[in-house]
């Protein structure tokens, strides 16, 4: 007369444990309290009402806490985890970039649900401006910043803090599933390019022909070297009237102009030694050069054999 199942006790008590509620949401600005509560604006977790936990605590869930929101009009779903349980009956406070993912606004109602996730393997990030380019180690500002979070959901775009800027970033791919947790996991992070970024491009060098003006014989670098008579003079009284030199002649032998070298080879280097003229030796030279210190006669006032 009675029929007994064994797994429909089993069957209720999955059930039971999966904890499934609505509550309106706003954002962390509407938090009521005499503190500061812009560390929940850099995370992924949220703050529930003292209820949740104790219907929680009476469930056989797994830890850590984490759960799935769904905005039900948009069809829109992220995951997070829980900071708090310190909000008003019927609400739950979320960061301001979780609310842009759901398309919520204030007062909008979310589903909550419990859910187990695969721990994290695999993540790559998108930035979305290329100032995210400017920090000079982005990996480690983003492991700093993923503390604060509790799990990751591919499509989402979260927001970190670092040198008082705000950046978005795209998570673009996760690894093994689409939504992962990222507590105490050893989870390696890629980049992609940021949004908006452009390569620099690359202009190959051609040698240029020579100008007109590089040909002019009046561009060729000077010999800036003595030159006599060119300086100007001083007055006893203080006066400069009457002693401003004039310009002395330019001689053809002060302009410098390369000679080309018509054997020249790409990838090869020649090195020109004694490149300048050589002086002529005149005669004067030879007798200077044949000059011996202390090797002449002397004179002397008295003559040799004569007496007195």
């Amino acid at each position: 007369m009675f029929s007994f199942n064994m797994f429909e006790p089993h069957v209720g008590r999955v059930f039971q444990n999966r904890f499934s509620t609505q509550y309106r949401c706003y954002s962390v600005s509407m938090l009521a309290g005499p503190n500061d509560r812009s560390d929940v604006e850099k995370g992924g977790k949220i703050i529930m009402p003292p209820s949740a936990l104790d219907q929680l605590s009476r469930l056989n869930i797994t830890y850590p806490m984490l759960f799935k929101l769904t905005n039900k009009n948009s069809d829109r779903m992220t995951h997070c985890g829980v900071l708090e349980f310190v909000a008003d009956e019927g609400i739950c406070y979320l960061p301001h970039w979780m609310m842009q993912n759901l398309l919520l606004e204030e007062g909008g109602l979310v589903q909550v649900e419990s859910v187990n996730l695969m721990v994290a393997t695999y993540s790559k990030f998108q930035p979305q401006s290329p100032d995210f380019l400017d920090i000079t180690n982005p990996k480690a500002v983003l492991e700093n910043a993923l503390r604060n979070f509790a799990c990751l959901t591919t499509g989402d775009v979260i927001a970190i803090n670092y040198n008082e800027k705000i950046y978005e970033l795209r998570v673009m791919e996760t690894k093994p599933d689409k939504a992962v947790s990222i507590i105490e996991c050893d989870m390696n992070v890629d980049f992609d390019a940021p949004l908006g970024y452009k390569e620099p491009e690359r202009h190959m060098q051609h040698p240029e022909e020579p100008t007109e003006e590089e040909t002019d014989p009046s561009n060729y670098e000077m010999d800036i070297g003595f030159r006599a008579f060119t300086g100007s003079g001083n007055r006893l009284d203080g006066k400069k009237k009457g002693i401003e030199p004039s310009p002395a002649a330019l001689d053809p032998s002060d302009i410098k102009r390369g000679i080309p070298n018509y054997d020249f080879k790409m990838g090869r280097i020649t090195f020109i030694r004694n490149s300048r003229q050589q002086p002529r030796k005149t005669e004067t030279d030879d007798t200077i050069s044949n000059f011996i210190a202390f090797s002449g006669e002397g004179q002397s006032l008295r003559k040799k054999g004569r007496k007195p």
